[in-house]
């Protein structure tokens, strides 16, 4: 049953509200036993105080401290950046809290995905081919492979935008104004769908370009080499073309060695070729297309077959978050977190800088004291650097995420670590580490939206979970993107990059269990090639390796 609230204490220790609506001054706060009359107009999203709070009162949401009074702040008073500031409650080695309440997982046990399904056990919601440069001086050469391969197999969108230019050229050639191209009609919507496949079993091939492989540190050049083994070996892979220069710092026997770690029977198609050996950047293009068409020739045989659940691994990201972030789509997603982990499926929780506030009570949840120590050091680590290059993990809100209500770190992180649900946490991973066990898993990376879902995928996410409530296209290019709005406002405004709706929480229509459920339904018809995400369908193949520095 819907039912419409002006505003929500998340937890009982709680001396915040939310406004779930815009509330004007004056208005009565029924709180407790006692009314509160606001002080000031509240947006919608935003937070105000239920008590009289004095300079460096301490400041509850979600049960834990997210800030400290800068000033003097009567109750009901808005909390803006201008009285309170970014406060977290330090962490220590606690007592394990393993016990958790599992959900009812009966109508989900007995359900299969159509996936493809590795040599290694592993599963593949999608089927992919990757040309991947080891440095930046492959760039171009990737980009002439592109060039070549993917209109004449097939993966090139049938029109895109090219009639809307001829349009526009057509105008202005026949002497139109600015102000008569502006207000143009265009006669159509951009085409979205592709040609024919050469391969119709293989979902496309996809070329990752970045700028690293050499100068830097080397630690930079051998992450990028484990990141790329991660993306060779996921299941969502079939086969990949790998282009060298020859005397770059992030070798091909770098390469190698991640990959045997990650897979020790590695078994896929896999085509190097580096132009120092080749000769003319000629001869090494043209092995490059005979190789990656003989490879793609193999791959093509592979189809899509019944898979259990449990060969589900699950990325959780936000971005673009807002005030609701925290209360509607990120614990839905933690529910359905909890349902896969108790049906033995796989969960990655990352961005670090975004679990600041929360380390106690994470850290709590780790399996054992080993685990939690390392959580605890790569986040004194990490912190410990940004605050040495001028920053720190206080610093991670973006304009965006202040003006819709996230005003300290420890408000956002504390919204943030919802999406990882109840249980147990199984294992620590810094990047780019891969998971190897059920369950839970932390992951060490950047808040930084791209950075963090190219590492969540390279760890072997292969459907990603990405909440916001401001909006943002972000993708993948290998893993789909399942893009969920916190508010019903954002999935109407841009219906384009939403999947799904959990504003549907705030309105009191759905229950967080019921959007999970939901939300859970949806993901298996993506991972069974029935469903299309808005960010795959976008080509929205975002790819940014993390430089081991600082990025929040």
């Amino acid at each position: 049953m819907e039912t419409e609230i002006s505003y929500l204490q998340i937890h009982p220790k709680d001396n915040i509200l939310v406004a779930l609506k815009d509330l004007e001054k004056g208005f009565p706060v029924h709180f407790h036993d006692k009314i509160i009359y606001l002080k000031d107009d509240v947006q919608c999203k935003h937070k105000f105080s239920t008590t009289d709070l004095e300079q460096g009162a301490q400041l509850y949401m979600y049960g834990v401290l997210v800030g400290e009074a800068t000033t003097f702040i009567p109750a009901g008073s808005a909390l803006t950046t201008a009285n309170i500031h970014h406060a977290a409650a330090p962490f220590n080695m606690g007592k394990r809290k393993l016990e958790w309440q599992r959900p009812d997982v009966s109508k989900f046990e007995n359900l299969t995905f159509n996936g493809f399904s590795r040599a290694d056990g592993s599963v593949g919601t999608a089927n992919y081919w990757l040309v991947i440069p080891m440095v930046f001086c492959e760039n171009r050469n990737v980009n002439v492979l592109k060039e070549a391969l993917v209109e004449k197999l097939g993966y090139k969108k049938a029109k895109g935008w090219a009639p809307e230019v001829d349009q526009l050229i057509g105008l202005y050639q026949t002497g139109q104004s600015v102000h008569d191209i502006l207000a143009t009609e265009f006669n159509q919507q951009p085409n979205t769908t592709f040609t024919d496949r050469v391969f119709p079993n293989i979902d496309g091939i996809k070329f990752l370009t970045h700028d690293l492989g050499c100068g830097g540190i080397r630690l930079d050049s051998d992450a990028l080499c484990g990141l790329l083994a991660g993306y060779i070996t996921h299941p969502n892979v079939a086969g990949a073309t790998v282009l060298s220069l020859g005397c770059q710092h992030a070798q091909t026997s770098i390469l190698m060695d991640e990959i045997y770690k990650r897979d020790a029977t590695f078994d896929k198609p896999l085509v190097v070729l580096e132009q120092q050996i080749s000769g003319t950047e000629q001869q090494m293009l043209k092995d490059a297309l005979k190789q990656t068409f003989a490879g793609l020739m193999k791959v093509n045989e592979q189809q899509r077959t019944p898979a259990p659940l449990h060969k589900l691994c699950i990325g959780m990201e936000c971005g673009g978050s807002d005030g609701f972030s925290g209360i509607s789509a990120n614990p839905a997603i933690g529910y359905v977190s909890d349902l896969l982990v108790s049906m033995g499926g796989a969960v990655i929780l990352a961005e670090f800088p975004e679990l600041c506030g929360v380390e106690q009570e994470l850290s709590d949840r780790c399996i054992d004291e080993g685990t939690a120590k390392r959580f605890m050091d790569l986040m004194t680590t990490y912190n410990a650097k940004a605050e040495q290059d001028g920053s720190g993990f206080y610093a991670n809100p973006s304009p965006g995420n202040i003006k819709d209500g996230l005003i300290t770190d420890a408000i956002k992180s504390a919204g943030a670590a919802k999406k990882g649900g109840n249980s147990p946490v199984v294992a620590v991973l810094d990047y780019p580490e891969k998971v190897s066990k059920p369950g839970l898993n932390l992951l060490c990376t950047p808040g930084s939206d791209v950075e963090s879902t190219t590492a969540e995928v390279a760890a072997g996410a292969n459907i990603v979970l990405f909440t916001t409530g401001l909006g943002t296209p972000t993708g993948n290019p290998i893993t789909p993107v399942i893009k969920i709005s916190t508010n019903s406002a954002l999935a109407q405004k841009m219906p384009d990059i939403i999947d799904i709706d959990c504003g549907t929480i705030i309105s009191g229509k759905e229950t967080i269990e019921q959007a999970g459920e939901r939300i859970l339904r949806y993901i298996i018809a993506v991972a069974s090639g029935e469903e299309i995400p808005k960010a795959v369908q976008l080509e929205q193949d975002d790819f940014i390796p993390w430089k081991r520095g600082v990025s929040l």
